[in-house]
């Protein structure tokens, strides 16, 4: 688990693993939430970038009659 510290100008430093892990390029925005007493940075991606994102993904759910 790596760890980071919050400069004086409150920035802080995402570690490289987790950069290249995520593809995160210098200009990607960042979502900020907090929930509880955690902080979560979430990738703001457009929707051209998530296209195939659900490949193989089982479509076969049963649905109500009304929802078809």
């Amino acid at each position: 688990m790596d760890t980071i510290k919050i400069s004086p100008k409150y920035q802080v430093v995402i570690p490289r693993n987790v950069r290249e892990a995520m593809d995160l390029k210098p200009g990607t925005r960042l979502q900020v939430v907090q929930f509880n007493d955690r902080i979560e940075l979430i990738p703001l991606r457009n929707a051209k970038s998530l296209r195939g994102s659900l490949a193989g993904l089982d479509t076969r759910i049963p649905r109500d009659g009304d929802r078809v």
